[in-house]
């Protein structure tokens, strides 16, 4: 099983998340798993497809407990869409789980093939994804997933930003006759959400209502931009918004131009700025005829550098104390790095 990964948070930004009364909860896929357990319990015709991942992926109690409706392939991830697409195909639910970072490059083709144009409603779940694999470096993160897979028609995809999401989105996979890609990183995360009730597919979420600037944000880096919203209120008196986008797609696209009635509005994500969320966002800007100040916060297009997730965030402006910045620049008008 993959170390632990260490905090995400600076002092300052978890005394911002004491005041805000946030608690810490667990990981995504701790509740992903558990999630998925109670559901493969009542129906056997859930099947789980793994490549050498379910330690990763916390799926070893799923082993234990229902060690018929789990099917280990090897590290063969190529294998291991095609045989979930066949499952589902013969009327399995299945749910194919592997690194983000493989299964949405090596498998790409079966993905596009056998599942989307094939119409196989599998539950592709790609774990540790983003830089959650921190140090491996750039061939263990998964920065190109959300654009190779919004690029293929026929998927939708859904990136939980707390433990109440992750349900959610689990739930919501196992409803839709639809291929789904769920993207978990592996982090503690605080809770956002004090249920779902609100929750619908294809909607974005308001957490915090302002005026001045606009955070949309997906996955891990939600609770990011809402401390950077609340630093801002304190330090700079500043009103922001912040909304979570659990559904990349199908997006909220009525929320985004909510969003962009603020004077400012940045993207937030842990992917490359190229083909995610900033750059469906600015799409949706784009047409509707918005001319907001816009940012993409999240990986820029250069050589990534190694380290923790923590340093990555840190170092690319994702932290709290990276947003507010940004947030700073982009209402005073000063040119950010490109």
């Amino acid at each position: 099983m993959s170390a632990p990964a260490p905090s995400m948070f600076t002092p300052a930004a978890l005394e911002r998340a004491r005041e805000l009364g946030l608690t810490l909860g667990r990981p995504n896929l701790d509740v992903f798993a558990e999630t998925l357990q109670a559901a493969a319990k009542q129906d056997p015709r859930l099947l789980v497809v793994t490549s050498d991942s379910r330690g990763s992926a916390r799926l070893a109690g799923f082993a234990g407990a229902l060690p018929a409706q789990l099917i280990e392939v090897g590290i063969a991830e190529q294998n291991l869409v095609g045989i979930a697409a066949g499952l589902a195909d013969s009327g399995r639910k299945v749910f194919a789980v592997s690194p983000a970072c493989f299964l949405a490059a090596r498998a790409l083709e079966q993905i596009k093939n056998d599942v989307a144009y094939s119409n196989n409603p599998v539950k592709l779940v790609g774990i540790s994804a983003g830089v959650s694999y921190g140090a491996l470096g750039s061939t263990h993160h998964s920065l190109h997933d959300l654009a190779a897979l919004r690029a293929i028609n026929n998927v939708d995809i859904l990136v939980p930003a707390d433990n109440t999401e992750t349900r959610w989105a689990v739930q919501s996979a196992l409803s839709t006759d639809k291929p789904v890609y769920l993207r978990f990183g592996k982090a503690p995360l605080f809770h956002l959400h004090a249920n779902a009730e609100a929750f619908a597919s294809g909607k974005a979420i308001e957490l915090r209502a302002g005026s001045d600037l606009a955070f949309v944000a997906t996955g891990e880096t939600v609770v990011h931009a809402l401390l950077a919203a609340a630093e801002l209120a304190a330090r700079d008196g500043m009103s922001c918004q912040v909304w979570s986008v659990p559904s990349i797609r199908p997006l909220d696209i009525d929320a985004i131009r909510a969003a962009a009635a603020c004077n400012a509005l940045i993207s937030v994500e842990e992917h490359m700025v190229n083909g995610g969320l900033g750059e469906a966002c600015a799409a949706i800007l784009l047409e509707s005829g918005c001319r907001t100040r816009f940012r993409r916060a999240g990986i820029p297009d250069e050589y990534t550098v190694t380290g923790s997730q923590s340093d990555i965030f840190r170092h690319y402006g994702i932290s709290m104390e990276g947003l507010a910045r940004q947030a700073r620049e982009l209402l005073s008008g000063d040119l950010l790095r490109s």
